[in-house]
């Protein structure tokens, strides 16, 4: 099984998966943590590259470049090869936040980016995401209150530097995609507290894992 976790900076999806884990080994699935981009040894160095805030010169189409190298590593070295021993994958961030980061809010054509997607990975879909919404001054402020008390790097900061409007655009662009894949996206209100949103991720999770 391979899950998704999408939303905008600050909504919260690191923080949530430490517990999805454990609820999902719980009900006995054997489960690994990944993220997007930097899930492997080639990827961090991927991942350095495009969110250092010194990178904000770099093009978008070098930006959707260097995201689709860092996910053929990923998906070949780490989540294919789990995924065929029967085992589950939880990953923060993957294909959707190149569609609407790089595609809704940066102009990109959607269908060059879904066309890549296609041809290198042959259309590696999560069998569930959940969408954590928020508004996105919200999530800035989060964001930002969290490098700011160190319990989030600053070397990272290269999106949280962008305009609000370029947020707003990410969020519409994942509104877009749950609208036009309503059974395979969740939407949570990330606005609520830590825990109420944990409760409502594992109710889905848990309806889920009765009703695939």
């Amino acid at each position: 099984m391979f899950i998704t976790l999408e939303g905008i900076e600050g909504s919260g999806k690191t923080t949530q998966v430490r517990s999805i884990v454990e609820f999902l080994q719980s009900k006995g699935h054997t489960c690994e943590a990944t993220r997007e981009p930097g899930g492997t040894r080639i990827g961090k160095k991927i991942r350095a590259l495009l969110l250092d805030p010194e990178s904000s010169d770099m093009d978008p189409m070098a930006e959707l470049l260097l995201y689709t190298a860092d996910r053929v590593q990923h998906v070949k070295q780490f989540i294919m090869p789990l995924l065929s021993a029967g085992k589950t994958v939880l990953c923060d961030r993957y294909y959707d936040a190149t569609v609407v980061y790089q595609g809704y809010a940066r102009g990109l054509d959607i269908g060059l980016i879904r066309s890549l997607h296609k041809l290198i990975l042959k259309d590696l879909k999560p069998d569930i995401t959940i969408l954590l919404d928020l508004p996105p001054a919200k999530g800035l402020a989060r964001a930002w209150k969290q490098i700011n008390n160190g319990s989030r790097t600053g070397v990272e900061s290269r999106f949280e530097k962008e305009t609000l409007a370029f947020h707003e655009k990410v969020r519409s662009g994942y509104l877009e995609l749950a609208r036009l894949e309503p059974e395979r996206f969740r939407v949570i209100d990330a606005s609520k507290s830590e825990n109420q949103v944990r409760k409502e991720i594992l109710s889905i999770l848990s309806s889920f894992l009765m009703h695939p």
